[in-house]
């Protein structure tokens, strides 16, 4: 793509949003001046740069992407999903470890672009999201990732267990011996109940922590020099849960059940 056409792209906020417009179908004259809240004599002549790039064809009173277009904007949606998600926070995003992420869920990072970074209040720094915990009572499947062990987490596993929910567990080899000697009887208990799998990981999870149920994931990363504090990236759209699912997936494929610890 030549320095021209990236001009015609990004130098106009107005061509970006036709060309975002135009990504569904043909649109009218109409339409397009009501989305884009404006009037005939602004709008025309960035139609007309469109044209001349062959990006946009107009046929009567309707405007619709040319093949030429909706390859670039294809592309160019991606490319700004992206740039909204490191835009909420780029000190948060530019000192993470992303070594966590696949590289085919890195390329569709910007699936995370309705996230929030959150840092809990110093009261509240080392409880349980209990948001997230409340939507757990709304979800049949529960999926974990842990690399640590917290005190609050075995009470919450008991509950799960009674109100028959799935939990899924991924941990570390690290975590596992520390399980196998201080909690071997509780941990037991839950995976004889047959509503917690218990995984270990065979290589390195380079996360804190990663918790995902129905309605909302979160992760909580480690920052580029392996410390964590405590900000946590806070997904609840469903484009989001479904990447977390598939996160999840991909350490589970490295993982192996315990049936007993």
């Amino acid at each position: 793509m030549d320095t021209r056409l990236l001009d015609v792209l990004f130098r106009s906020e107005k061509r970006k949003n036709i060309l975002l417009l135009l990504q569904n179908g043909p649109l009218e004259t109409a339409e397009l001046l009501k989305n884009l809240n404006t009037n005939r004599q602004a709008l025309l002549p960035q139609i007309k740069i469109l044209e001349n790039s062959y990006l946009v064809a107009h046929y009567e009173d309707s405007y619709e992407l040319t093949s030429i277009g909706k390859l670039i904007v294809s592309r160019m949606k991606t490319l700004l999903g992206t740039v909204d998600l490191l835009d909420t926070d780029i000190d948060y995003w530019g000192n993470r470890d992303m070594d966590f992420c696949p590289p085919f869920l890195l390329e569709r990072i910007h699936e995370l672009s309705s996230c929030s970074i959150v840092k809990p209040s110093l009261v509240n720094l080392y409880e349980i999201n209990k948001d997230f915990i409340e939507m757990c009572g709304r979800s049949k499947d529960l999926y974990f990732i842990f690399t640590f062990t917290h005190p609050e987490i075995p009470p919450l596993v008991s509950q799960f267990i009674e109100r028959g929910m799935n939990t899924h567990i991924i941990i570390t080899r690290e975590l596992h011996q520390k399980l196998k000697k201080e909690h071997s009887e509780r941990v037991q208990r839950f995976i004889d109940s047959g509503k917690v799998r218990y995984y270990i990981y065979q290589g390195d999870i380079k996360l804190f922590s990663f918790t995902l149920n129905d309605d909302c994931m979160i992760l909580r990363l480690l920052t580029g020099d392996g410390s964590y504090d405590y900000k946590q990236t806070v997904c609840c759209k469903p484009h989001a849960i479904k990447w977390g699912k598939e996160l999840f997936d991909h350490y589970l494929k490295d993982s192996t059940l315990i049936s007993e610890i």
